[in-house]
């Protein structure tokens, strides 16, 4: 494939979405993904460096991984081969490559851009390991999923991995108004988006700049012009022309991040008849059970905690017996333990702990280990007037393997404990503690 074939006039054929027809043709044009493209960023100093290797791209639908991809071609002004795990296998693959290197002896790179690779299995995934290792190819791989959990472990070793974000409001108006402009896209219709219509369109659609673009084109398409001969798209006629996300969970993911956001919620709401009927619609729709399962797994420590510590190992049993057993089966699994996470006592205090102590470090709050607590303890020479160095009280050799002292040099309280379930005996414990009763 020729990525520059069609785009040299800057244009591309008017059948062709608008969409397609606005994608990027240098880093300036990309909306949105500062954090990973703005000036003095990794992948930004890489590009125009072309000093690129292997990376691997993953966000939300319509974030524009495909469209940083032949950027990243066009700029560093190599070959561009593109394919997806959705129909390549082995033999494809494998005269991609045989393609660039060919190639390589002229001279030339290739980039390889393989859309939704975490649909390879692990066997199409080994088949690019020694050829991303030795240069032949350049892979630029994109998924919408978590590459940590659906990718081989060492395809992402060898690859840098740059999370996408959805795009903001901003970011689509941005795109909206540069498609009604541009001559690859709408500038031969005198049309005129209201401010109240690209909110509304912004808004609706979720960061998603495909849906949104093809959702103005649909606008101004279907939008007869008015008496000054000005095709004016209002609020109304977006809302008559942006494509509604299906009522079903579909397996383009358009409701992936609705529905499963709708699942933990239930379950920490503690209403399991609606976190049922979630996780039904995701595993009837195809989702895979594994990613269910992780999710549970997080909600067991973030949302329930030591209000019932067995939350935590049932979440983490049943992710390994549905990894084990496999659909249909293990729905049941994920059933059971939906409905136990759901009916369980409820607290986020070790969350709230962790993040307020995080917060802390961030800031620069960095406490010294008091001498008594270090590894080796040294005693200092002192003065006579100084007071000696505590030693260190074994709890074991006390009452109720308790002993008051001093572990930081701060009186700042991270856990505090709630009065639900397990949790209000941690509770009333360290009020014990905190009277100096073991």
């Amino acid at each position: 494939m020729d990525l520059f074939g069609q785009s040299e006039s800057g244009t591309a054929g008017k059948q062709t979405p608008l969409a397609a027809r606005m994608r990027p043709q240098t880093l300036a044009e990309i909306a949105g993904q500062e954090h990973i493209l703005g000036e003095g960023r990794l992948l930004r100093r890489a590009i125009e460096a072309d000093r690129l290797n292997s990376i691997i791209l993953y966000g939300p639908p319509g974030c524009g991984k495909t469209s940083v991809a032949e950027v990243i071609a066009r700029v560093t002004q190599r070959r561009f081969e593109r394919t997806s795990g959705v129909v390549a296998n082995v033999a494809a693959l494998r005269d991609l490559i045989k393609s660039a290197a060919l190639q390589l002896r002229d001279g030339r790179e290739t980039i390889l851009f393989i859309d939704e690779i975490h649909r390879f299995n692990k066997a199409q995934q080994d088949v690019l390991l020694p050829h991303v290792e030795n240069g032949t190819i350049t892979l630029i791989g994109a998924t919408t999923h978590n590459p940590m959990f659906f990718i081989n472990t060492p395809l992402t070793s060898r690859s840098l991995v740059f999370e996408l974000r959805a795009l903001d409001d901003a970011a689509i108006g941005v795109l909206a108004r540069r498609a009604l402009a541009d001559p690859r896209g709408l500038a031969d219709y005198p049309a005129e988006l209201d401010s109240d219509a690209l909110s509304h369109l912004a808004r609706v659609c979720d960061g998603d700049a495909r849906r949104a673009l093809n959702a103005l084109e649909i606008a101004v398409l279907s939008t007869a012009p008015g008496r000054d001969g000005r095709i004016r798209i209002t609020r109304e006629v977006i809302e008559d022309s942006v494509q509604k996300k299906a009522v079903l969970y579909d397996h383009d993911e358009d409701g992936h991040y609705d529905t499963i956001s709708a699942f933990i919620k239930s379950v920490r709401g503690s209403d399991p008849h609606a976190a049922v009927y979630w996780l039904a619609k995701m595993l009837y729709a195809g989702e895979d059970p594994r990613f269910v399962a992780r999710r549970l797994v997080i909600l067991a420590s973030e949302d329930i905690g030591n209000a019932d510590p067995r939350g935590l190992s049932l979440a983490v049993s049943a992710m390994q017996a549905a990894e084990f057993v496999g659909m249909p089966e293990a729905r049941i699994i994920l059933a059971q333990a939906t409905t136990y996470l759901a009916t369980a006592p409820k607290s986020n205090a070790a969350y709230k702990a962790v993040e307020q102590a995080l917060a802390d470090v961030e800031a620069g709050r960095t406490l010294d280990v008091p001498e008594h607590l270090k590894n080796v303890h040294v005693q200092r020479v002192r003065g006579e007037d100084e007071p000696a160095d505590r030693e260190y009280a074994y709890p074991h050799d006390f009452g109720g393997h308790y002993v008051p002292q001093d572990y930081i040099p701060s009186a700042t309280v991270y856990y505090a404990p709630s009065d639900q379930g397990y949790e209000d005996v941690i509770r009333k414990r360290m009020e014990r503690w905190a009277g100096g009763t073991p």
